[in-house]
């Protein structure tokens, strides 16, 4: 019987910190469980773990703080991915939390079947490091940055400038799913309100288009209830 994957939750609101304990543990995950973020790099010396569940905003240190002295490494020991819980949804945080080497993040309230699905996406992955470059996408998809401009195998997918962000967001984590608010906030930079279906409009055209140039491939799926994800 295979070992039950770690997670350690960075918690310091115990009633939500208890709710997720029980609803991992239910998962058949090996849970367990601080309150200061102080405590955490000293803790995973001993206690090597999968995954880090870690709030934003915890006594003694923040979690993006933590996070960087995360990923900056322990000698000899992989690091454990990261996803990180945020109350605070303004996008500088979110941005923030993603490049100092976030895996995932989630924004309270979540619902603890959201964390479920997060958590098995990004243990799923099995790597968490930062996405790879373009040349390592498959299918020859390639993205241009600079002319905003992406390519399958050479052709031009002649992607408007929304769908060019679309993908780019997809294709640089796959496998994460993201909610269509996450997408919208990738799409328009500008706050404006849009609905909801509006991402699904652009990401039916973005299928469209990609579908063209593989006939027999699906790269952009649904996961019901919660969002998209790119996964070839």
């Amino acid at each position: 019987m295979a070992e039950a994957q770690s997670i350690l939750i960075v918690e310091d609101e115990n009633k939500i910190a208890a709710v997720l304990v029980d609803y991992l543990m239910q998962s058949g995950y090996d849970t367990h469980h601080l309150t200061r973020g102080d405590e955490v790099e000293d803790w995973l010396e001993s206690h090597p773990v999968d995954l880090v569940l870690l709030d934003l905003m915890l006594p003694g240190k923040s979690g993006l703080d933590v996070c960087k002295a995360l990923r900056a490494g322990q000698p000899g020991r992989p690091a454990p991915a990261i996803i990180m819980v945020t109350a605070r949804v303004e996008e500088i945080d979110r941005l923030l939390g993603l490049e100092l080497g976030a895996d995932d993040y989630i924004c309270k309230p979540f619902s603890p079947r959201e964390v479920i699905a997060r958590v098995k996406a990004v243990l799923r992955r099995g790597t968490h490091a930062v996405a790879a470059g373009p040349d390592a996408l498959p299918h020859g998809l390639q993205l241009e940055d600079a002319a905003w401009r992406a390519t399958i195998a050479g052709h031009d997918l002649g992607l408007t400038a929304v769908e060019y962000q679309l993908l780019k967001v997809l294709s640089a984590r796959p496998g994460r799913i993201f909610s269509r608010e996450q997408l919208m906030d990738s799409m328009y930079q500008d706050e404006r309100v849009v609905s909801d279906r509006t991402v699904d409009s652009h990401i039916k055209k973005l299928r469209r288009k990609i579908q063209e140039q593989l006939p027999e491939q699906e790269l952009i799926h649904s996961v019901y209830g919660l969002g998209y994800k790119y996964e070839p």
